[in-house]
Order: C-alpha cells, then sequence, then structure tokens
C-alpha cells in the first residue's frame, strides 16, 4: 500500500507522479496502449497480481487516465482504454523506454516504434514545442511559472523567486 502521497504538493511533476507514479501504472498504461483491453490480457501479459491490477485500474480511472467500459452483461465484466489524458501520456512512456533501451542494460530494444506519417521507425525523444529542437538537460533554464509558490515539493522554486528577487541568479 502507498505510503506518501504527493497530491497536495505544489508541483504538476509531484502531483503526475501521485497519479501514475507507481511501478505498476506505466506498465498498464503501455498494455492499453499497446491494445491489450480486458482484465485477463493485463494479468496474463504483466503477472500482476488480480487484487493489485483491481487496485491500479481503480485509480487510473478516477484520475481519468483510463476509462472503463462494460463489454458484457452476465457476468458484468469491464473494457479498459486510454482517455484523452492516458494518450497524452504516451510519448512520455516512449520517451521513459528509449532511456531504457539505452541506459537499462538490454542489448536490444524489445520493442521499436514507427511514426505513422512518415513511416519510419524513431527513437522517442523530448523536443522544443517552439523550435523543435531535441532538448537536453543542459539545454534547460527552469523559470518560475506562474503558479509558482514556495510550498512543499517547489522550495526550490521559492528559492529561485528569492534569489530572482535580490538580483542574483
Amino acid at each position: 500500500m502507498r505510503q506518501t502521497s504527493f497530491a497536495e504538493m505544489h508541483c504538476s511533476l509531484a502531483r503526475s507522479l501521485d497519479l501514475v507514479g507507481d511501478w505498476w501504472s506505466p506498465l498498464i498504461l503501455r498494455d492499453l496502449f499497446l491494445g491489450a483491453r480486458r482484465f485477463d490480457e493485463l494479468v496474463g501479459d504483466l503477472g500482476i497480481s488480480r487484487n493489485l491490477l483491481t487496485m491500479r485500474l481503480t485509480a487510473l480511472v478516477d484520475a481519468g487516465v483510463v476509462e472503463r467500459t462494460p463489454y458484457q452483461e452476465r457476468p458484468v465484466r469491464h473494457g479498459y482504454s486510454l482517455t484523452e489524458a492516458g494518450r497524452d501520456l504516451v510519448p512520455i512512456l516512449l520517451a521513459l523506454t528509449a532511456w531504457g533501451d539505452r541506459w537499462a542494460g538490454l542489448t536490444e530494444p524489445p520493442i521499436t516504434f514507427r511514426h505513422h506519417d512518415c513511416g519510419h521507425a524513431f527513437i522517442p525523444t523530448v523536443r522544443c514545442s517552439e523550435c523543435g529542437a531535441e532538448i537536453k538537460a543542459d539545454d534547460v533554464d527552469p523559470v518560475p511559472g506562474g503558479g509558482a509558490r514556495v510550498a512543499p515539493g517547489t522550495r526550490l522554486v521559492g528559492d529561485f523567486l528569492a534569489r530572482r528577487a535580490q538580483g542574483v541568479e
């Protein structure tokens, strides 16, 4: 059972992790993206216990990331699919997969990705929404946003604001 909740932190990353940051959720989302729709398909592919899968799916449905739709009445059975919020997570999962291909010690990637529009296989990357350049850690300057404030999980943003107000950056 989860020991810590980030739901009250004033931090977009912390709140995102609160919704989908356990070990199983990204794998469930990946399987739904790959076409799994039924509970037993998820159990079979992931080897997850039925109880734990029920808890994770319930949390993902409650978070608005996964949609649950009945496909059978007697007994009632449900299918699962990604919502718009869930589909918006797919590029993040792809980028994390690419990171794993590079750094997690596999000799060959277990899956590759092909872009519908051009038909080419590609390596998922994070790119600037404005110029299209690939983003690397050294290329980014964090700047407080409109919602920045000193709060749990964002103290560093508050420290940055204080240094900026003093003219020290």
